[in-house]
């Protein structure tokens, strides 16, 4: 009985499949003999060129890359301050009409119209920031202290209170 061996399948070659560079660089060798000293003079300066502008390019990328990461960091530590220390987010009227809502530690806190007039000229009197602030904060020591405990505004130096004046700036305007 003569043996049968398995028949080995055919084994195919991975075609290598040639990029747009090998392409290119391949149609560049079979016109090289045909140019003239001038021809090939002004090739070599071109490529000379075009690796510079190349290396500029990379350059400039590098250069933009590493601001918009120094924006991005910055831009992230500025929100991450802001969103920490920034306990008001939103101010709206009351559904009356009578006062106002303050939100803090997403906790809305009432005032009445008299009470956000009294802060208001506050946050848009004269003096330096630290000095509407340390009126506020005495002010509000005096009429509001629920709202010092609520926000855990300590002093005058606290960012939380800067929050409160920028919130009661950007909402409201005097007459």
């Amino acid at each position: 009985m003569a043996k049968t061996t398995p028949k080995k399948a055919a084994v195919k070659k991975p075609v290598k499949k040639i990029t747009e560079t090998e392409k290119l660089a391949n149609e560049l060798k079979t016109l090289i003999p045909k140019l003239d000293e001038e021809g090939l003079a002004f090739l070599v300066k071109q490529a000379h060129v075009h690796l510079y502008n190349m290396q500029v390019d990379a350059l400039n990328k590098n250069i933009i890359n590493e601001t918009e990461r120094k924006n991005k960091a910055a831009t992230k530590t500025k929100k991450t301050a802001i969103t920490s220390n920034k306990n008001f987010t939103d101010i709206k009227i009351s559904e009356s009409g009578s006062g106002y809502h303050i939100l803090c530690n997403n906790q809305w806190i009432s005032f009445t119209s008299k009470e956000i007039s009294s802060m208001v000229k506050i946050a848009f009197g004269e003096g330096t920031d630290l000095e509407v602030r340390g009126r506020l904060y005495n002010w509000l020591l005096q009429e509001r202290s629920d709202l010092l405990i609520t926000a855990s505004i300590k002093d005058k130096f606290d960012e939380n209170l800067k929050a409160l004046v920028t919130l009661l700036k950007k909402n409201f305007k005097l007459k």
